[in-house]
C-alpha cells in the first residue's frame, strides 16, 4: 500500500507508525470525522513523518492540517500535544509551532464558516425577498378570491394591446355582470356567494382563456374579457353566446342548485386611437342596455343609445344639487269637469330649468332621478309645494274647492316614509285631504302588495284621492281594482287615439264608453288627458267622462293663475 506522501508503507519507521496509531486513537473521539480508519491512519503517518525532522515549519503545517480534516477541538489539540511529546525530535519550539498552526487554522476556519453562513443567509434573504416580491406583485395584480387578473392588470393588458396594435387591427371588450347576484348574497350569505363566484369564474376562465383571450374580475360580480385582433363584431357575439351558455348552466353548491344568468355589454372597434378607459366605459354602459332589455342577454354598442346614456350620466351629477339650487319649479295644468265645463283643480307638473341645459324634459330627467334615488327628496318637495299651492287656492276661493293632483313615482310607492310625507305635507300646508289627489301608474299599483298597499289604504282613509294614471297601458283589470284603494282612472293615450280623429271612430268610442261605465259601477271617476279641441271634449262628455285636461282647457301655468282659469266655453 502506498503512503499518503507517495512512499511505500515499508519505508515508514515502525516506531513512527505505532505513534501514528496512538495519535489516531487519541483524537478520533474528539470530533466527528468523515474519514475511514485506513485513510485516517495514512493521514497521521504523513504528519508523524513530517514532524520527525523537528522543523517548526512542519509543526505549523501539521497543526493546520489537523484543522483542515476536521480535527479542530481544544481537546483534540491537547491530546495531540500529549502524543507528539513522544517524538525524539519534539521540543518546545516544534510543539509551539504545531499549536500555533492549529490555532491559526482554527481561527481561519471560524472566519470561513462565518462567511459561508453570511453568504448562505444573504442568498436565503435574497431568495425570500424575490419570492415576497413575486407574491406581492401577484397579489397586487390578481383577485384573491378567484385568482383572475384584477382591474390593475386589466388596464395594463388592454393598454398594451392597444399600443402594440398594427394598422387595421381591431379589439373587442365584453363587460360581464351576473344578474341578481345581490339577491343570492342577501338570502344565502356572502360565503355562499363567494363559492358561487369562484365556480363561475372557473367557467369563464375555461371558456375564455382556452380560446386565447384575457379575462379579469373587476368588481363584486363583474368580469371583463379582452379579445385582440378581432375579425368583427360577430366574433364577439359568438363568444358572448358561449359565455352565457356556460354561465346559465345550473350551479350545485352545498345541496343548493342555482340558476344563474348574466348580461354582457360588447364593444368591438378599431384598436388604433382607442383608449382603455373609453373602451371599458362604453362596454359598461352597453352592459346596462342589455339589462334594460331584459337581462340574460348581450347588447352590442350602439352610438345613439350610448349618447342618450351619456346624457343621463351627466344629468345624474347635475341632479344632486339642483333641488338645493332652486332649479326645479312646478306648473299646473287645469282639470275641468266635462259635464258643466267648470274648473275642478289642476295637475302639478315638474319642470327643471337648468342654467346651462335650459329646460330639461321630465321624460329625460325623471328616469334618472328614479334610478339614482333623487326621486325621493324630489317627490317629497313636489308633494309639499303642491299642497302649499292648493291650500293658497283654498284660502283665496273658499267657496270653490280645487284639488291638486300629484304624481307619485314607483320608488316613492315602496318608500316607507310616503305616509309620513303625505301627513306632513297636509299638516304644514293646512290643505284639506279631500283636495289632494295622488296619481300612480297602473303597473306600480298592480304590482304593489303587502305594506305598499296598506300604506295606500291608510292614505285613502285620510281622505286623499288615489287615481291610476295612464290606465290601459298595463295589464290590470277593473275587477281586481275594486279591491284596491282607487278612486279614479286617467285614460291612457291609446284610448284617446280614436277620439282625436277628425272622423268618429265608433269602435274606439265604444271601448272608452265601456271603460267609463265599468269605472262608474265601481264608484270611480274617469279623467281624459290630451284633449285638444272642443269637439273632443264634447264627445267625451257625451260618453260620460268626468274630467278632462289638455291644451283645449289651458296649458300648464304658474300656481297663482289656476283659480283664474276659465274653460273655453265660459271665456
Amino acid at each position: 500500500m502506498a503512503g499518503a506522501d507517495g512512499r511505500d508503507d515499508a519505508v515508514i519507521d515502525p516506531a513512527l507508525s505505532h505513534l501514528a496509531r496512538q495519535w489516531v486513537s487519541a483524537v478520533r473521539q474528539t470530533n466527528f470525522l468523515d474519514l475511514s480508519a485506513e485513510a485516517l491512519q495514512r493521514f497521521f503517518e504523513q504528519q508523524t513523518a513530517a514532524l520527525r525532522t523537528g522543523d517548526p515549519r512542519a509543526g505549523d503545517a501539521a497543526g493546520a492540517a489537523l484543522v483542515a480534516v476536521g480535527i479542530n477541538s481544544p481537546e483534540a489539540l491537547r491530546r495531540s500535544i500529549g502524543v507528539l511529546f513522544q517524538l525524539p525530535s519534539a521540543d518546545g519550539e516544534l510543539i509551539g509551532a504545531f499549536a500555533a498552526g492549529f490555532a491559526r487554522a482554527s481561527r481561519q476556519k471560524v472566519l470561513d464558516d462565518q462567511e459561508r453562513i453570511r453568504r448562505a443567509w444573504s442568498r436565503a434573504l435574497s431568495d425570500a425577498e424575490d419570492s415576497l416580491q413575486r407574491e406581492l406583485h401577484h397579489q397586487a395584480h390578481h383577485d384573491p378570491l378567484t385568482g383572475l387578473p384584477n382591474r390593475v392588470l386589466l388596464y395594463g393588458h388592454l393598454a398594451e394591446a392597444l399600443r402594440e396594435a398594427e394598422d387595421g387591427a381591431r379589439v373587442g371588450v365584453c363587460f360581464v355582470d351576473l344578474d341578481e347576484f345581490k339577491t343570492i348574497n342577501d338570502t344565502l350569505g356572502h360565503g355562499f356567494g363567494d363559492q358561487l363566484l369562484v365556480a363561475l369564474a372557473d367557467r369563464l376562465r375555461s371558456c375564455v382563456i382556452d380560446a386565447g383571450h384575457f379575462v379579469a374580475r373587476v368588481g363584486g360580480d363583474e368580469f371583463v374579457v379582452v379579445v385582440r385582433d378581432t375579425k368583427g363584431p360577430d366574433e364577439l357575439t359568438e363568444l358572448a353566446e358561449a359565455m352565457l351558455a356556460e354561465l346559465n348552466k345550473p350551479v350545485r353548491l352545498d345541496g343548493h342548485e342555482l340558476a344563474v344568468s348574466a348580461s354582457i355589454g360588447i364593444v368591438e372597434q378599431a384598436a388604433r386611437g382607442a383608449e382603455p378607459e373609453e373602451l371599458l366605459r362604453a362596454a359598461d354602459a352597453t352592459l346596462y342596455l342589455a339589462k334594460a332589455d331584459g337581462r340574460a342577454r348581450y347588447a352590442v354598442f350602439d352610438e345613439q343609445r350610448n349618447a342618450q346614456q351619456l346624457l343621463q350620466y351627466g344629468l345624474t351629477g347635475r341632479l344632486l344639487g339642483a333641488l338645493d339650487r332652486g332649479e326645479f319649479e312646478l306648473v299646473y295644468q287645469p282639470l275641468v269637469a266635462l259635464q258643466d265645463n267648470r274648473l275642478r283643480g289642476a295637475e302639478a307638473l315638474l319642470r327643471w330649468r337648468h342654467p346651462d341645459l335650459g329646460t330639461v324634459s321630465p321624460n329625460t330627467f325623471i328616469p334618472v332621478a328614479e334610478q339614482s334615488g333623487m326621486i325621493l327628496p324630489l317627490g317629497r318637495w313636489v308633494l309639499r309645494e303642491s299642497c302649499m299651492a292648493a291650500a293658497a287656492w283654498q284660502r283665496s276661493h273658499p267657496g270653490t274647492p280645487l284639488l291638486v293632483s300629484v304624481n307619485v313615482s314607483p320608488r316613492q310607492c315602496t318608500d316607507p316614509r310616503l305616509l309620513d310625507d303625505v301627513r306632513h305635507a297636509l299638516a304644514d300646508s293646512g290643505l284639506e285631504p279631500a283636495n289632494l289627489q295622488l296619481e300612480l301608474t297602473e303597473t306600480v299599483l298592480m304590482q304593489s302588495t303587502g305594506r305598499p298597499v296598506q300604506t295606500l289604504r291608510t292614505i285613502a282613509d285620510l281622505g286623499v284621492r288615489i287615481v291610476i294614471d295612464d290606465f290601459g297601458i298595463g295589464y290590470s283589470n277593473l275587477a281586481y281594482l275594486r279591491h284596491l284603494p282607487v278612486h279614479g282612472l286617467k285614460l291612457a293615450g291609446a284610448f284617446m287615439a280614436g277620439i282625436r280623429k277628425l272622423e268618429s271612430d265608433h269602435v274606439d268610442e265604444q271601448i272608452v264608453e265601456t271603460v267609463i261605465r265599468l269605472a262608474h259601477t265601481l264608484q270611480m271617476t274617469v279623467t281624459a288627458e290630451g284633449i285638444e279641441t272642443a269637439d273632443q271634449a264634447a264627445r267625451l262628455a257625451a260618453l260620460g267622462c268626468d274630467l278632462g285636461q289638455g291644451w283645449h282647457f289651458g296649458r300648464p301655468v304658474a300656481p297663482a293663475r289656476i283659480p283664474a282659469v276659465r274653460a273655453p266655453a265660459e271665456a
